[in-house]
Formats: structure tokens, sequence, C-alpha cells
């Protein structure tokens, strides 16, 4: 039996569902039922009648998962697979600022840990970073921990001091002008679109800025045959597999290494053990889930 027989086998025998971030490998997005950003599939989940979830992503993906989903198992199949942008956040430092800045909100990215969150005030995505930021009353804002996505809002909010935090996505951090450039002279007709984690530079250069999620709705919109993208390789992927028509362009070859420790083998194991399950402490979850429910009421205009 293959594995991928044997992953469908599995999940009906123990009431589960796979869901993949779009930076998985193919394979792991093809096992997956849903396949898209790390939020997005966190609230995906809450509409689920399911006992189990495999959660294919990084650490804090998972966790905003479980903190969203108590009445769920949310398994992660590799517990080493974490985010080094979130491990940037050195807690001390953040109470420290909030108690010499009291006037300030904390908005942390959802590319943060659990403990990050429950210091912030509000969570935002990359796609609504503007909006949630634009939101507040607070004439000061700390933006964690993505310096590039703060210098992007940065460009839009102009009536709040925006301090950023100095942590990165090395992924997008590491795209450089030269390369995307490169295929711009051998691609002059391509449309760029880059994420907003990309450094300003890029984005300076760029046609569009755009989450994952924007991304592939550009794809599907555009009348361009060619797209030169600046984020995570595997993005590609679904790109292709969903608008196969266009032609996808990566400068240089930006990949998450962090995302590649979950494999096929390692989705099976969680299907066959149910773990390992991410349990997140009852307290540290409630005050986590006041900022990401917060941003919530900010994407339906209630706040």
């Amino acid at each position: 039996m293959s594995l991928s027989d044997r992953i469908e086998e599995l999940k009906e025998e123990n009431d589960a569902v796979i869901v993949a971030h779009n930076y998985q490998v193919g394979e792991i997005q093809d096992a997956a039922e849903f396949v898209g950003d790390s939020f997005g599939l966190a609230r995906k989940v809450t509409e689920l009648d399911v006992s189990n979830v495999v959660f294919c992503g990084v650490d804090f993906m998972v966790e905003s998962a479980a903190v969203l989903n108590t009445d769920k198992r949310i398994i992660h199949p590799e517990s080493q697979a974490g985010c080094p942008m979130a491990q940037m956040v050195d807690l001390d430092e953040l109470r420290d600022y909030k108690e010499k800045n009291p006037d300030a909100a904390v908005v942390s990215y959802v590319n943060t840990n659990i403990e990050t969150k429950a210091e912030s005030d509000v969570c935002c995505t990359s796609s609504n970073a503007v909006k949630v930021v634009e939101s507040l009353d607070n004439p000061k804002v700390l933006f964690v921990p993505d310096r590039n996505l703060g210098h992007y809002v940065k460009r839009f909010v102009q009536d709040k001091e925006v301090d950023l935090w100095e942590g990165y996505c090395a992924t997008h951090d590491d795209i450089m002008k030269e390369d995307v450039e490169k295929l711009m002279n051998e691609y002059p007709e391509a449309e760029v679109v880059v994420h907003p984690e990309c450094k300003p530079e890029i984005v300076d250069i760029a046609d569009f800025v755009e989450s994952t999620a924007g991304i592939l709705e550009r794809a599907k919109t555009t009348s361009a045959k060619h797209m030169i993208i600046g984020t995570e390789k595997e993005m590609g992927y679904r790109l292709k597999k969903e608008v196969p028509e266009k032609e996808y362009h990566f400068p240089g070859d930006p990949t998450c290494q962090n995302m590649k420790k979950i494999t096929l083998e390692k989705v099976v194991r969680s299907l066959e053990r149910l773990e390992p399950v991410i349990t997140v402490d009852e307290g540290l979850a409630s005050r986590a889930k006041k900022p990401l429910e917060r941003m919530i009421r900010i994407g339906r205009g209630s706040e």
C-alpha cells in the first residue's frame, strides 16, 4: 500500500483531516483536504465537524489552531518544525517595552508564538496588518516581530508612531533585488507580485504586494501569462495546480527549511498514533485568544 493510500485509510478510521500550509511540499499539499495560509487554516478548522486535525505547518500555526479549537485534537507531525522569526521575540524585552510605553498598543503578527500573542493587544495577518493598525486609537504602536511587514504598514499609516521589532523571515528577507530584476529583464511582460515580508527594496519594484492568498487570487484574475513571485517556492506548486495556464518564476531559491521537516512518513505516523497533540496552558490560551478575536472583529468592521 502506498503512503497516500495509507493516509486516506487512516483519515477515515480516525475521523481525521489534514490541513497544510502553502509552503508545504507538493505531496503534503496533495494529501490535505485544505491548503492555505496559517490563520486561514486555523479558522477553517473551527468549521470542521471532526475529532482529529493533522496540521502540516510550523509551530505557531498549530498553536493558533489549538487556541481556537479546544474541542478538537490538533496534531503536529513534526514538533521540531518551528519558525525562527517567531522565536526572535524576547518576552522580557517586550514586557519592558510595554512598561516604558503604556500608551502604545502591541500588534503582533500571527507569525508569533502563543506567549507573544498573550502579551499583545491585537494580532494581524499580512493581508490585514494595515487595517488593524489604522483601526487603533493608540498614538503609538509596537509592531512585532517582522520589521519588513512593519515597514510596509508604515507606508500607509501616517498618523501613528510605529515602532518596529527587529525580527524577520529569513526566507523572504533573503530574496535579493538583483534576482528579481534579473527575472524582470528575462520576462519583461511578467507581473511582479511579492509578499510583504520581503524587504522594502523588493516591495518598491513590485507591481503588487499580497499575502499568499492574495498571490493566488492575483494569479486567477490577472491577464499576465508570466508572474514573478516573491515568496517561498512551494507556493509555486499550488499556483501551478490551480492556475496551470500561467508560468511562475521565483527569484533565487526561497526555501523554508522548517516547513520541509514534515514528510508523508511523519503524517502517517501522526495518523496512526494520533500524536503529538498540541496542548496549550488554559490561562495562556485564554490570554492569546483575545488579540486573535479582536483581529477577527476588526476584520468584520465592528471595531
